[in-house]
């Protein structure tokens, strides 16, 4: 799989990397450690040796399976971590009620205070079982820290050599702004994919001009785009997707209509929906990496698939005519 640089950094990403999200269990109805960490694994094997997690999910737990499966990997993967999204503190903003992987309250907050942000750095680099931090990235704005102030203890887990680059995640134009006036920013993590592409009118602008990359998350919407999920799907317990506006209603009968559109593309080059999703994706402007979530090995084996193709300008020109004409009530 094709390493491509992150922004004006030095750090090189896979075009498709694994996302660390739904191996934590936290909102995706618990997790299999082993199977994660075989997932982990495969991934590296197959050559998507970018993963990204963070330590909400799975309140640490994710980052414990990313360090176990690595070990004695290393020199093969990129590591992405976060800060910033805490559940063992009252300081910052709070974000909302949640419950740990045992089923105990958890209040997590918006907290990326300097203090805050070095201790952060030590606990995540302690779970992974590593020293540097390919890319460290503030999972969201803190309204109650400046930009500045985080920013400050970034350039200084720089100067430490515990990090290697900056990123931000769900950051708009203003704030990538304020933040790249301290320390380079080589990244900001954003949400996109075929049903949510609100990055197009500014977030993406601005990172082509500036040399930011951009890493997009839930290509698949999660999941909703994989064709799947159709009216009386049953989602597992503690699975909080239900409650989301692309599942629901009409919005999820117009998804799949869409999909059965395009599926006739994916049927004549023999691969699957979610390929053909992920592949677009990663094909879009500005786009330098695409994060891709997958609790199995045999999960990430098609996930790796999507990058194994390219799209003609023509199939691009069917896909977008159709998600013209696809309009949700979000």
């Amino acid at each position: 799989m094709n390493l491509k640089k992150i922004g004006k950094s030095n750090v090189e990403v896979t075009e498709i990397a694994f996302g660390a999200w739904a191996v934590g269990g936290w909102m995706w109805g618990g997790t299999d450690y082993k199977l994660s960490v075989r997932a982990i694994q495969r991934a590296i094997d197959l050559g998507m040796t970018t993963i990204d997690t963070a330590p909400a999910y799975g309140f640490g737990l994710s980052e414990k399976i990313v360090g176990e499966a690595i070990r004695g990997k290393k020199d093969k993967v990129q590591i992405l971590t976060k800060y910033g999204l805490r559940w063992n503190t009252d300081k910052g903003r709070f974000f909302f009620n949640s419950r740990s992987n045992e089923g105990k309250p958890a209040r997590m907050h918006k907290y990326a205070s300097k203090a805050s942000v070095l201790i952060e750095c030590e606990e995540s680099l302690k779970r992974l079982g590593i020293d540097c931090i390919d890319l460290y990235q503030i999972h969201w704005p803190d309204p109650t820290t400046s930009i500045e102030e985080t920013m400050e203890a970034i350039d200084l887990l720089i100067q430490q050599g515990k990090i290697k680059a900056s990123g931000v995640c769900n950051y708009n134009v203003n704030e990538m702004k304020t933040a790249a006036a301290i320390v380079p920013l080589a990244s900001n993590q954003v949400p996109y994919s075929m049903v949510k592409r609100e990055i197009e009118k500014d977030v993406v602008p601005y990172c082509i001009r500036n040399h930011i990359g951009i890493i997009a998350y839930s290509p698949l919407q999660r999941g909703v785009l994989t064709g799947k999920i159709t009216h009386g799907y049953k989602f597992g317990e503690g699975d909080n997707r239900e409650d989301l506006p692309y599942f629901k209603g009409e919005n999820l009968y117009k998804i799949n209509h869409f999909l059965q559109k395009i599926k006739t593309i994916a049927e004549d080059r023999e691969i699957t929906l979610p390929q053909l999703v992920i592949n677009w994706t990663m094909k879009q402007p500005g786009i330098t990496c695409v994060l891709v979530g997958a609790r199995s090995p045999e999960q990430v084996e098609e996930n790796t698939r999507a990058a194994g193709f390219e799209l003609t300008d023509e199939e691009i020109n069917v896909i977008n005519n159709e998600l013209d004409k696809l309009k949700l009530d979000i």
